[in-house]
């Protein structure tokens, strides 16, 4: 039987943020942080796949309020522990296809390092598009094989073997910025920005507005 992409990943919950960096490269990581920490207010927002808390503790100081959600109750464990000086952050335990919020709860949805490795990411994005608000807004960024060079990709999958071993079916992760908005527009998204940031592994962070 396959084993399911949350009990995966809460294997390596305790060793999750120091093999992420290992893995993607603590440069590109920094990237993306350094990206949210100029961002706009979010009002009040959602982050689907907050694992440890690693990007939550970046966007905190930009919201009025975070719901901080991840399928794996092990990296929720943790968030509480990482996250629990910030009051204005909770934590609940959600499905980024079927959330437990009412429809328009929400003025922002944040998701880093999610879609690529979900099995229904359209599906996702139409349940973002459910909760936010209209005109609400989604800051996504997702690892990525696009871009890089033979040696590149074969130095990324030995650190990804050596520290999480073979990973769960149906992930994609070799999207461009194109497949990205692609992907965003059939949702019934507005691509507002996109680029692709470089690093140990490359990256696509994207702002969507909805329609």
């Amino acid at each position: 039987m396959e084993e399911k992409k949350e009990e995966y990943w809460s294997r390596f919950a305790h060793s999750y943020e120091r093999d992420g960096e290992y893995v993607a490269g603590k440069a590109v990581l920094q990237k993306i942080q350094e990206i949210l920490a100029k961002g706009s207010p979010l009002g009040k927002a959602i982050e689907f796949g907050c694992g440890t808390g690693y990007f939550t503790k970046t966007i905190a100081s930009f919201a009025a309020n975070i719901v901080a959600s991840d399928l794996s109750d092990e990296m929720l464990e943790i968030s509480r522990s990482n996250l629990k000086a910030f009051r204005n952050i909770s934590i609940h335990k959600a499905d980024c296809t079927a959330a437990p919020f009412p429809s328009e709860r929400f003025d922002t949805v944040i998701m880093i390092n999610l879609i690529h490795v979900i099995e229904n990411p359209f599906l996702c994005l139409k349940e973002c598009q459910r909760i936010l608000q209209k005109g609400g807004r989604i800051i996504a960024a997702d690892l990525t094989r696009y871009g890089l060079n033979l040696y590149q990709k074969m130095k990324l999958s030995f650190r990804y073997l050596r520290c999480w071993g073979l990973p769960p079916r149906r992930g994609k992760n070799n999207m461009s910025p194109g497949d990205f908005v692609f992907l965003m527009e059939n949702a019934g998204f507005e691509v507002v920005d996109v680029q692709l940031i470089k690093g140990g592994a490359n990256a696509i962070f994207l702002k969507a507005q909805k329609k």
